[in-house]
């Protein structure tokens, strides 16, 4: 009966069998084509929105280009004018101020709150929730002008404190407004802290327990080594985030007063659009990147001295 039916098949439908037909069948169905076809989207954005934009903002560095007119071949032009402007070095200065004061408090602030929240409560998932919240609108533009009006002269921290000052009129003080918006933005950095603690074995707890450490050295001798590296994951992203910012600076600021808060990424924003520089523009944005890698492989350079992996 079987031999019967497949005749049958056979007769009805010849192509159905045939070698080539098995073989396209196998071809497609294989583990390598599925993933090549799973993986295809990702690589066509890929290249669509990474590569080529990237290969292009380097042809645009060496032009000079308005967007409005053909690019024009210039050379090193571009880079030589970007070094002769003293606001690259200024923005240069405030960026890294900016991320030199603002990426240690947060990760702070995140290590804290982590510990406070590592003592389970019913309580707790709302908690982190709520941490986790400025985060998410930190860096919104809602957020960004909501700010802007709670710091101003008139505004809730000077109805609060009892005083009349313009914290972003103020080359002293305006930095330190987005400094703070910047210390706010903590959650990340906190659930992956608190996803680390809950990973550490809580048999060295009991043993130190045992021994007569207490809380705080056991903090200091389990908890705080046991997370060196979130620490450097963390480190290491926050201030790659720390040397990229823009939003908080173009909407609260402007880069005013007297150029107090220009990071460069405003500064190079403001190159292109503004001015119509897209070459000087794209010249700067390969000089942040170069900066930014240089500066993380010193990163990765110290991780052998702190860094503790188990």
């Amino acid at each position: 009966m079987e031999r019967k039916s497949a005749k049958n098949q056979l007769s009805k439908n010849p192509k159905a069998f045939s070698p080539r037909a098995f073989s396209l069948k196998a071809f497609f169905n294989s583990e390598s084509v599925a993933g090549h076809v799973c993986a295809a989207p990702f690589m066509l954005g890929f290249v669509a929105f990474f590569v080529v934009p990237m290969i292009t903002s380097l042809y645009y560095s060496f032009c000079n280009y308005n967007i409005v007119s053909p690019p024009v071949w210039v050379g090193l032009k571009n880079f030589a004018d970007i070094f002769k402007d003293p606001v690259f070095y200024k923005s240069l200065q405030v960026t890294f101020s900016f991320a030199i004061a603002s990426v240690p408090m947060k990760l702070l602030f995140a290590l804290a709150v982590a510990l406070i929240l590592i003592k389970g409560t019913r309580l707790t998932a709302f908690y982190r929730a709520v941490y986790y919240l400025p985060s998410i609108l930190g860096s919104s533009v809602a957020v960004a002008i909501l700010w802007k009006r709670m710091f101003s002269v008139d505004g809730l921290v000077n109805r609060v404190l009892g005083l009349r000052i313009a914290w972003i009129g103020d080359t002293r003080t305006a930095l330190w407004v987005l400094i703070i918006l910047a210390v706010w933005q903590f959650g990340s950095s906190m659930l992956i802290f608190l996803s680390s603690m809950k990973q550490i074995p809580s048999e060295l707890y009991e043993a130190a327990r045992v021994d007569g450490a207490g809380s705080v050295r056991a903090f200091f001798r389990i908890t705080l080594p046991m997370l060196t590296p979130t620490i450097f994951f963390n480190l290491v992203m926050q201030f790659i985030n720390g040397l990229l910012v823009f939003a908080q600076g173009q909407i609260i600021s402007d880069g005013k007063p007297m150029n107090s808060t220009m990071f460069y990424v405003l500064h190079m924003y403001q190159q292109s659009f503004r001015f119509g520089k897209v070459g000087m523009a794209a010249a700067m944005g390969w000089i942040l990147l170069i900066v930014v890698a240089a500066l993380t492989f010193i990163l990765f350079k110290t991780r052998k001295r702190w860094v503790y992996d188990y």
